[in-house]
């Protein structure tokens, strides 16, 4: 990811512009990342990221396939010592 100070990117904002097609630009502050600067399809791609993340599912409207994979999953032995929260 490229970095530019916000005078510069307020200077150069057209070369910064043509930069954002290819990669994210963070715009800086007295060297702190204050915004980013990116294209319209990725931020069109976090905006449809952000919508799915948000979606629910009852869990009767699972397919059966998933509630099969759930009901077979075993827990990693690393995680034992939480049974005891589950325990009065």
């Amino acid at each position: 990811m490229r970095s530019a100070p916000a005078t510069e990117f307020c200077r150069n904002f057209g070369r910064y512009q043509h930069e954002a097609q290819r990669e994210t630009v963070a715009v800086t502050s007295h060297g702190r990342t204050t915004g980013y600067f990116l294209s319209a399809a990725e931020y069109e791609e976090l905006q449809a990221l952000r919508a799915r993340a948000r979606q629910q599912l009852p869990a009767g409207e699972l397919p059966a396939d998933v509630v099969e994979a759930i009901r077979a999953s075993e827990m990693d032995p690393r995680h034992d010592h939480l049974d005891a929260l589950m325990e009065d």
